[in-house]
């Protein structure tokens, strides 16, 4: 049993901790991110080396997003019971080592086993990189504390997009994943040696089939999943559409698509801004309302080249102004759990990319078109914004 709970000390030097805290997990952030997406690129030149179809090499993405989500509530567990850091130093240990698998591989088996065995490093890392978090800083100051930790997610996804095709060029594929084993390295010895251990802070107890089964984090899941979730389904399809629809070069299209993610880099620290002001449900009707109004205009212009832009700043935007405000609400409902409570919120997300993808691409197949995709993207946007209303303005149970 835990007593009572105690908020984090706000004085000068637990501030300084707070900051160089922040800043690890940002380098964490990036780090493991960056093995999120790290094979997209190489597709190409793994395809001509192990002759595989794109089918399989979908299966690879998928691999590594499903053991991402089965480890949101376990990592998150782990975390709680022994500390962000420990386990963030493990998780990060697993994804070097699984990179370091990759860049080994014989054969198209041995890169899905890899895959699929660096997702238990991301899906760990992701969670005890926001429990970390909650250690050193104060409540008022979470939501933005957590913005930038979702936004350095985000730089790191798409940077390796950018780098890794420029890395391969020079060294080939087996040389641009021993970068990212670089980088996560690079990562873990910054924390082994930087990172600050929290004070421990007490807190209320609480059982985690209470928190599993508790109404207000499975709508805050919700939420995840027309936001985070939504956002990486558009940009799995985004290229593909701007060149059928548009009849964009696929340079120009991957570019301009990727803003939809890029976009979160600013929004989501943004979020974490506004939430203080707006309130949780105002916020999130706003980003919800933004987010369906840009799904529905995609379908209503597919070929207007000034609403796709216009669509996809506003897509991107509204996606990820939600994301800090989940996840401070989720601490502040289960303060001795936060790590497995902001597991199961973004888990839930995770699902809505495992489903959502395969039946946008089923949609486009049936119907010869992306509008009745974004119809049906929209209308899931407007269903989540109506069941955001339940979510409390206050942390109560």
């Amino acid at each position: 049993m835990s007593a009572p709970s105690t908020a984090v000390v706000d004085t000068d030097a637990a501030r300084r901790d707070a900051s160089r805290a922040l800043l690890l997990a940002c380098v964490a952030g990036f780090a493991f991110s960056a093995n999120y997406t790290n094979h997209a690129p190489l597709v190409p030149l793994l395809q001509a080396q192990f002759t595989f179809s794109k089918t399989l090499a979908g299966l690879l993405t998928s691999g590594i997003f499903l053991t991402h989500a089965l480890m949101q509530v376990p990592g998150g567990h782990l975390a709680d019971r022994f500390g962000g850091k420990r386990v963030l130093l493990a998780a990060l240990a697993l994804v070097a080592v699984g990179n370091a698998g990759l860049a080994l591989s014989a054969s198209y088996a041995q890169l899905l086993t890899w895959k699929i065995i660096v997702g238990f490093g991301t899906g760990t890392s992701f969670v005890a990189g926001a429990r970390y978090l909650t250690g050193f800083t104060p409540h008022a100051r979470l939501a933005r504390a957590q913005g930038f930790y979702g936004a350095s997610i985000l730089a790191g996804s798409g940077f390796v997009i950018f780098a890794i095709p420029r890395i391969a060029a020079q060294v080939g594929w087996t040389g641009a994943f021993w970068s990212t084993v670089c980088v996560a390295l690079l990562a873990f010895a910054a924390w082994f040696a930087l990172a600050p251990a929290p004070h421990p802070v007490a807190h209320p107890p609480s059982a985690l089939l209470e928190m599993l089964t508790h109404g207000q984090l499975w709508l805050l899941g919700l939420v995840q999943m027309a936001s985070f979730g939504l956002v990486i389904v558009v940009g799995a399809w985004v290229t593909l559409l701007l060149t059928t629809n548009l009849g964009l070069a696929p340079k120009t299209a991957g570019a301009l698509g990727s803003l939809v993610l890029l976009l979160g880099i600013g929004s989501r620290p943004l979020g974490g801004q506004l939430v203080g002001r707006l309130g949780v449900r105002t916020l999130l009707t706003v980003s919800l309302a933004l987010t369906a109004l840009a799904c529905f205009a995609m379908a209503a212009a597919p070929q207007s080249f000034a609403v796709a832009f216009a669509a996809i700043i506003v897509l991107g935007v509204g996606c990820g102004l939600p994301y800090a405000a989940l996840f401070t609400r989720a601490v502040a409902l289960f303060p001795g759990r936060a790590g497995a409570a902001m597991g199961l919120v973004n888990m839930l997300g995770i699902v809505m990319i495992l489903v959502g993808a395969p039946l946008v691409g089923r949609l486009a197949d049936v119907t010869k078109t992306f509008t009745s995709s974004f119809v049906a993207l929209g209308a899931f946007s407007l269903l989540i914004l109506v069941t955001s209303r339940f979510i409390h303005e206050d942390a109560r149970h």
